[in-house]
Formats: C-alpha cells, sequence, structure tokens
C-alpha cells in the first residue's frame, strides 16, 4: 500500500531514505488524479522493499507543496538521496512511471 506523505513526515520518509522515493502529489477533486491514484497503489506493492512509493494532498500539506513549486496536479516527484532527480506533470500510463523508476534503480 502507497505511504501517506505529510508536510510533517516528509522530510523523514522522503529526503532521508536510502531507496528512491516516488511521490504523487493530488487532490480528492482533480479527475486526472483519480487515474494515476490506483497505478501508484499498483508500484507501491510491486515495488515493496525497493522503492518508497505514496501519495500527498495537496490541499492538507500546503508546505510540502509550495517547497517543490508544484501547480499541476498529479505530479510525481522521482527523488533519491534526498533529491529529486525527476518529475512527471499529468496523467500518464504505468509504463512511463515504471521506466522512470526502473532508471533510479539502475
Amino acid at each position: 500500500m502507497a505511504l501517506n506523505f505529510t508536510d510533517e513526515n516528509f522530510a523523514e520518509l522522503a529526503e532521508k531514505s536510502d531507496k528512491p522515493v516516488i511521490i504523487d502529489l493530488w487532490a480528492e477533486w482533480c479527475g486526472p488524479c483519480r487515474m494515476v491514484g490506483p497505478i501508484v497503489e499498483e508500484l507501491a506493492k510491486e515495488y515493496e522493499g525497493k522503492a518508497v512509493i505514496g501519495k500527498l494532498d495537496v490541499d492538507s500539506n500546503p508546505v510540502t507543496t509550495a517547497k517543490f513549486a508544484v501547480r499541476n496536479i498529479p505530479t510525481i516527484l522521482f527523488m533519491k538521496n534526498g533529491e529529486i532527480v525527476d518529475k512527471q506533470v499529468g496523467a500518464v500510463p504505468k509504463s512511463v512511471l515504471v521506466g522512470k523508476l526502473e532508471k533510479l534503480l539502475g
């Protein structure tokens, strides 16, 4: 199951992780976010133990959303060693996200 990132736990779960991290920034009212959500859940199961994968509700977590200057959702951030190394804005097929994640793992 995908982790629930918040302003309070973001540094601990994402920035201090020794594994690649994927964060889906989304909102309840966002149609494309609802398309990406199930894909993120699938990735969380498939890559359990290899990557940290979760979601961050932009409406409930304005500090993190502002920190990364997220203007459009869904935005998926790819982090490694506490730094953002890639980003995907908008709904995309699962294969696109898998490709980016595999690059981080490789």
